[in-house]
């Protein structure tokens, strides 16, 4: 993700995941060989981004100088390996449940999802209203989702990209954790059309009420 940016951002961003507790202005301009200035234009359009953030203000001996620091999203730049630790977890649950175990485990965690959801988003109605939210929360998730009207009056989902993609690869299971997740959110039962982990270009989720 680092590449989006340009150099001189990515070397501050490195520079203040290496200095956790923060670097004033005096310090990024020196470690990075430009002008204050300059500096302060990277900082701006890091915080308006909301990579960076005011620290604390640091004792100096005479005015407190302040110190800036990676918000939480801007330690998401650098590598995490959440696939791997997710993949591990799901070949660990696999072995000791067998494959029947794993999916009842995946829809019990869909399902739990979906009730939190319904609990932050109250007096939607089952149905059709259910189906247009829950299009708006799997695009802010990343599936980049959208609710389409379908021949024949059964709402769908499609989303061109599955934030699991490479796990439900290697383990087609996966998918019925986001079967549980939409079929408990919208209160119908969920025909998956389509799957790109079985070589889709989108996944396409049909519900089965009027819409």
């Amino acid at each position: 993700m680092l590449e989006m940016l340009g150099s001189r951002q990515q070397q501050l961003l490195r520079l203040l995941q290496k200095n956790k507790g923060g670097l004033t202005l005096e310090e990024l301009s020196v470690h990075l060989d430009i002008s204050r200035n300059a500096v302060r234009q990277h900082i701006a359009t890091l915080e308006s981004n909301g990579f960076v953030t005011l620290g604390i203000m640091r004792p100096s001996g005479g005015r407190p100088e302040q110190l800036y620091v990676l918000t939480e999203e801007g330690m998401e730049f650098f590598p995490r390996h959440y696939s791997l630790f997710a993949q591990l977890l799901v070949e660990s649950i696999a072995q000791e449940s067998g494959v029947s175990g794993l999916r009842t485990r995946l829809e019990a965690m869909g399902a739990r999802v979906a009730q939190q959801l319904l609990a932050q988003n109250p007096g939607l109605q089952v149905g059709a209203q259910r189906v247009e939210k829950l299009a708006e929360i799997m695009e802010s998730l990343g599936y980049s989702a959208r609710s389409i009207a379908m021949t024949g009056g059964l709402p769908v989902i499609e989303a061109d990209n599955c934030v699991f993609h490479n796990l439900a690869m290697k383990n087609p299971e996966i998918c019925h954790f986001d079967l549980a997740l939409l079929t408990t959110f919208t209160g119908s039962g969920v025909n998956h059309e389509k799957c790109m982990a079985k070589g889709s270009h989108v996944c396409r989720f049909r519900f089965d009420i009027e819409s």
